[in-house]
């Protein structure tokens, strides 16, 4: 059975890491990547990038603030900077083993702060159940409210939907349809985790605890605000690095909006940091947007690898100080 299970995560791993690969291979066959180091030092506005790396990590925290707050009703109190060490280092776990984050740092609060494991899943549970809601509601928003522009963009051009489509090359459908049964893979492996959960009952019970602590929450308007806050610094992190570059400086944030749904949408696919996926998702709505094609390539490489090296440094940074205050506190007790 372990030797099977084994065999099933090394399956996972190898399929996330050639999928995102597959995608950036395709995207950047024959592509210049010394232009970028030129781009990097010479042409970005590093001030805006760093501009943004509060709002990133800001985003995390309002994050663990969050959990604690959901964690409370059940009467499990975790300290607030376990919480967010704990979301530093499921962040960066992600990068390796992408979903298995939020196992991870249920994990973190187990060891350091003695919290229910199957009660801080359950949470973990109901939090992606209402993001999800949320980024479907500031997608269905976001889409309509660019309706006009798009009408615009195409009468003014010529373009039709049927161009679009015609100029999607054989290889794009393949991507497209490879990260289809990648989305299925995944759906399929979750059921079967939740499926074996559903074997032991204490665990069932812990899950449904933490799913139904929202109601329970003691102050709902500061959960809605911790909500909104975090994707709102999702956002702003990733609005930010717009002025970096002249090509995306002009566009506005309407197009920031699109292409940041359409990014969020795309890291469902199972890659590191959603690898690959959001990078085409992304360059693809830049071009729509009259970006042209060196320069939206440049964008998702450089910002995605930038963020990238942020979830990094956070999770290097939070694992460090759960190590440190747990010596202290062992030091402590002695």
């Amino acid at each position: 059975m372990k030797i099977k299970r084994i065999i099933n995560d090394t399956f996972k791993v190898a399929l996330s890491l050639f999928l995102g690969g597959a995608i950036l291979y395709w995207m950047y066959r024959g592509f210049d990547f010394k232009q970028v180091e030129r781009v990097m030092l010479h042409e970005m506005n590093w001030t805006w990038m760093l501009l943004s790396f509060p709002f990133g990590i800001m985003a995390q925290v309002f994050r663990g603030w969050r959990w604690r707050q959901t964690l409370e009703p059940m009467g499990e109190k975790p300290r607030a900077s376990t919480a967010i060490h704990a979301i530093f280092v499921s962040y960066a776990v992600s990068l390796v083993i992408p979903r298995i984050g939020e196992f991870a740092r249920c994990a973190v609060l187990r060891r350091y702060d003695k919290v229910d494991f199957a009660k801080a899943l359950g949470t973990v549970v109901t939090e992606r159940a209402i993001d999800s809601l949320l980024v479907l509601a500031i997608a269905a928003i976001t889409l309509l409210a660019q309706v006009s522009i798009f009408d615009s963009f195409f009468s003014k051009t010529g373009t039709s939907l049927h161009a679009i489509v015609g100029q999607f090359s054989t290889t794009g459908y393949i991507v497209t349809g490879i990260c289809a049964i990648a989305v299925g893979v995944l759906l399929h492996f979750l059921l079967k985790r939740m499926a074996i959960y559903n074997k032991v009952k204490e665990t069932v019970k812990g899950i449904w605890q933490g799913i139904n602590s929202i109601r329970k929450v003691r102050n709902k308007w500061l959960f809605a605000f911790f909500t909104l806050a975090i994707w709102g610094s999702y956002f702003l992190h990733y609005y930010l690095t717009f002025f970096c570059f002249e090509a995306t400086a002009g566009l506005g944030m309407a197009c920031a909006m699109v292409t940041f749904v359409v990014g969020s949408m795309a890291v469902v696919v199972p890659t590191p940091n959603g690898a690959g996926p959001w990078h085409f998702a992304v360059k693809t709505m830049l071009i729509l947007y009259a970006v042209e094609s060196t320069a939206a390539l440049n964008f998702v490489l450089i910002v995605h690898s930038v963020q990238t090296l942020l979830v990094i440094l956070l999770g290097v940074y939070g694992w460090m100080a759960l190590a440190f205050s747990h010596s202290k506190r062992a030091t402590t007790t002695e």
